[in-house]
């Protein structure tokens, strides 16, 4: 018969899955036997004692695949949410072309500032910055200037980036 592991035991543990292991806080707590706020109480006590077991995680993930990887990672969960935003942009029947591209422009902006953010922090990515940056000022110019092409505009954007995808990526 095993014996039931100490409190300090189950605190290790719990840092480990968590710094380490890189599980979700709900994930450990289940793993280790204890609630979600015992968990958490764990991890700010911890804190107040000097031992932050968020910046742990990240430290740990920058050694394990490199900063630039990590960065890359982001980039690519925001890239994959851009595009299911653009998708039901363009599916939308209740948003007229002018304000679908206003919509794209306001997105273009937010994608080429994480873009732009990310190229600071890993040097490889800004090429595509400068490209989204481009279609951003692209998609500003077409709003202001020939709303009448909008539609167009947003059927030729998503393999368009696509084709930048594979240029830059």
């Amino acid at each position: 018969m095993s014996k039931k592991p100490s409190r300090a035991d189950q605190k290790r543990l719990a840092r480990r899955l968590f710094v380490l292991d890189r599980q979700a806080i709900p994930t450990v707590a289940f793993s280790i036997g204890v609630s979600e706020s015992t968990l958490r109480r764990w991890k700010k006590d911890a804190a107040t004692g000097g031992d932050n077991w968020d910046a742990a995680r990240s430290a740990n993930a920058l050694a394990g695949e490199g900063l630039e990887a990590v960065v890359t990672s982001v980039v690519e969960d925001f890239v994959s949410m851009f595009q299911a935003t653009i998708e039901q942009i363009k599916a939308s029947e209740n948003i007229d072309p002018p304000e679908k591209v206003k919509l794209m422009a306001s997105l273009s902006d937010a994608f080429n500032k994480m873009v732009a953010s990310a190229g600071r922090v890993a040097p490889k990515l800004s090429e595509l910055g400068v490209a989204q940056d481009v279609l951003q000022r692209f998609a500003e110019f077409i709003r202001k200037h020939h709303p009448d092409h909008a539609q167009t505009f947003l059927e030729v954007l998503e393999p368009f980036g696509e084709y930048l995808a594979e240029v830059y990526g």
